[in-house]
């Protein structure tokens, strides 16, 4: 099994900046992390996922250029820089965890993620 625990989500007016972070406990050897969201009324959509090893990430079209996913290889630590935040990005951001590029195996408990305009 695998316990992540997220942190750093907030409110934030548009424009602004906020950084997620999320710790990975137990059977974690192998996996990719990421994050997923869901906005209220939405279904849950796919935002970043960086891989296990060296190097290889991920970004959904509607966050590239904006947010960045930090992970160290072979850590089980992520942090997903999110800058220039826009109203839409207002939601509850996960933390994931299995086979890269899509993570989505363990789920954290999830962060609110507020951007006002």
């Amino acid at each position: 099994q695998v316990q992540l625990v997220e942190s750093g989500g907030g409110l934030v007016q548009a424009g602004g900046s906020l950084r997620l972070s999320c710790a990975a406990s137990g059977r974690t050897f192998g996996y990719a992390m990421g994050w997923f969201r869901q906005a209220p009324g939405k279904e849950r959509e796919f935002v970043a996922a960086a891989s296990w090893g060296v190097g290889s990430t991920e970004l959904s079209d509607s966050v590239k250029g904006r947010f960045t996913i930090f992970r160290e290889a072979y850590k089980t630590t992520v942090d997903l820089q999110m800058n220039s935040l826009k109203p839409e990005d207002t939601a509850v951001y996960y933390c994931t965890m299995g086979p890269y590029p899509r993570p989505s195996a363990y789920w954290g408990q999830g962060t609110q993620v507020t951007v006002s305009a």
